[in-house]
């Protein structure tokens, strides 16, 4: 059992390790949004080769796992949420990227506007990630029903973008470019709350074995 023990504390590592990259990302490109930095864009594109090469790696040690232990119970929910995290972490990662390549495209533009809503939804749901991630290895299933609520912040955020974006356009032709590149960023952005969600769902089913992807958090 010891060696299984070390196995999962193996893969609890890659886990942090693959949160924290990805949480970085979203820090980054808050930065190279704000400040025009294509050079800090182009960083969280490359730092995606990490979060794939870890996706790859915790996959094989917990298929490892499976072949050679046959874990049961809480080892077993333990592994079966390590690949499912791991799946949503991975998706962040290629959200990231997206908005890299947006905010590169938007820094060979003039600004269409001052951007303040936009970096608050983008810190909100990387703080949603990296507090699932702390409930994964607290197993904190009221840690992890508050992050879920933490969503439909997320989701008003979104909508008063888009709308205000709307009206840019409808003032500005010329500033069509820019708002259809800043709607795409806010859009990655509600997808890495969404997957949050995800993470703090998958949480409490490690922790109590029941899934809630489709109960109403109220119902809990």
């Amino acid at each position: 059992m010891k060696a299984l023990e070390e196995r999962l504390i193996n893969i609890k590592t890659g886990i942090a390790k693959m949160s924290q990259i990805v949480v970085d990302m979203v820090h980054y490109n808050v930065k190279a949004l704000v400040e025009r930095d294509s050079n800090l864009a182009q960083k969280v594109i490359d730092l995606d080769e990490d979060v794939d090469q870890l996706d790859i790696e915790i996959d094989e040690q917990c298929l490892e796992i499976l072949a050679l232990y046959n874990p049961k119970a809480i080892d077993l929910r333990s592994i079966v949420t390590a690949l499912r995290l791991i799946v949503d972490l991975e998706r962040i990662g290629d959200h990231n990227v997206d908005i890299a390549k947006e905010i590169i495209k938007l820094n060979q533009i003039p600004p269409v506007k001052p951007y303040i809503d936009l970096p608050k939804m983008a810190e909100a749901s990387a703080e949603m990630v990296k507090d699932a991630i702390n409930a994964y290895f607290e197993k904190d299933t009221e840690k992890s029903l508050e992050i879920i609520k933490r969503d439909d912040f997320i989701d008003d955020l979104h909508q008063q973008i888009i709308r205000e974006l709307l009206t840019y356009i409808a003032e500005d032709i010329r500033k069509t470019k820019g708002a259809i590149s800043l709607m795409f960023i806010t859009r990655s952005i509600e997808r890495i709350a969404d997957h949050a969600t995800n993470l703090a769902e998958l949480v409490y089913f490690m922790a109590t074995g029941k899934i809630i992807r489709h109960i109403h958090i109220e119902d809990l």
